[in-house]
């Protein structure tokens, strides 16, 4: 065999192997790096638990698919030049193989991987948070993406496949989605410390008639919500005034621009001249959970890590 090449002439050589269809065994670089850490095939033998056949065919055939002699054999092993060559550049080949195996492993066992969460507000300001840190410190191989919107829209993202999971209200029926209740955002109604609602021992819905109520927007599940409970009360017109975020309600209440049903969880602390009384008679209270594709399930390894864990995070909040 030919034992005298210069280095550019080895680099072509290999990659004409690798044209040639000719692939390299991660066990088998790993044969040839223990023998020559060790200097011996009976220790490389020993060290890897192979019979000192198996190491001797591995190196045979390893040498006959590039078409060069990579060890000198006689009293002691040593590299020939090709030898030299290949072993600096395989040491390279051999770490970056086990680390893509190790990814491999990690995204296989739900470890890593990479995940786009949606989720509404006020879960994704008030209770998300918290619940990502805690994930991230378990699976700190992980990369998440987090998308705020209404459920509307993080569910048409959803179907699209923008979206992996989405934490949000129930989605409308006949969507190609799986929704799981998760538990139920309370509602309480927030108001001026001296609005004449705040010295009511008992408020329904029937006493929002004749103060300014500050709502979200039209196609809002909590406003829905609100409306289908407000039709059963019998009055004059609502007054209304639209303010187009669920989060910022409680600052309009708190400059006086009227009462607002808001999520409790927003309320700590309670902003400073306001109070907040439940609302008796139907609830008003929201259920929340995940949102998945039909067509996704079974989910990746990633996805269903991060489902199970928020499940677990979000099991201690009441369900109705």
């Amino acid at each position: 065999m030919k034992n005298v090449f210069n280095y550019f002439e080895l680099q072509s050589l290999f990659e004409l192997k690798q044209k040639e269809g000719i692939y390299l065994e991660l066990k088998t670089l790993k044969t040839f790096h223990a023998i020559v850490r060790t200097g011996s095939f009976n220790r490389a033998a020993e060290e890897l638990n192979y019979a000192q056949s198996t190491v001797t065919m591995q190196i045979q055939k390893l040498e006959a698919n590039l078409g060069v002699e990579l060890l000198e054999r006689g009293k002691g092993i040593s590299l020939t030049e090709a030898g030299r060559l290949f072993y600096e550049q395989s040491l390279r080949i051999v770490k970056d193989m086990e680390r893509l195996h190790s990814s491999l492993a990690d995204l296989q066992s739900g470890e890593a991987g990479s995940v786009r969460i949606g989720a509404t507000d006020p879960t994704a300001s008030y209770r998300l948070p918290v619940i990502l840190r805690k994930f991230m410190s378990q699976f700190p191989k992980m990369e998440l993406s987090v998308d705020i919107s209404g459920s509307g829209a993080l569910c048409e993202r959803l179907l699209h496949g923008e979206l992996d999971l989405v934490l949000c209200s129930a989605p409308e029926l006949g969507k190609e989605l799986y929704f799981e209740p998760l538990f139920t955002e309370p509602f309480v109604l927030l108001m001026p410390e001296e609005h004449p609602l705040a010295s009511e021992v008992r408020i329904t819905a029937d006493h929002l008639r004749g103060h300014r109520l500050l709502i979200t927007a039209p196609h809002c599940p909590y406003r829905k919500k609100l409306e289908s409970v407000l039709q059963e009360s019998a009055g004059p017109p609502l007054d209304t005034m639209e303010i187009n975020s669920m989060s910022a309600l409680k600052f309009y209440v708190e400059s006086g621009l009227g009462i607002a049903l808001v999520p409790e969880v927003t309320l700590h602390p309670v902003p400073a001249g306001t109070v907040f009384r439940k609302l008796e008679g139907q609830a008003v209270d929201m259920t929340c959970g995940i949102a998945c594709r039909m067509a996704d399930y079974p989910l990746n390894p990633a996805s269903r890590s991060l489902y199970q864990f928020l499940k677990q995070e979000l099991a201690g909040l009441p369900v109705l």
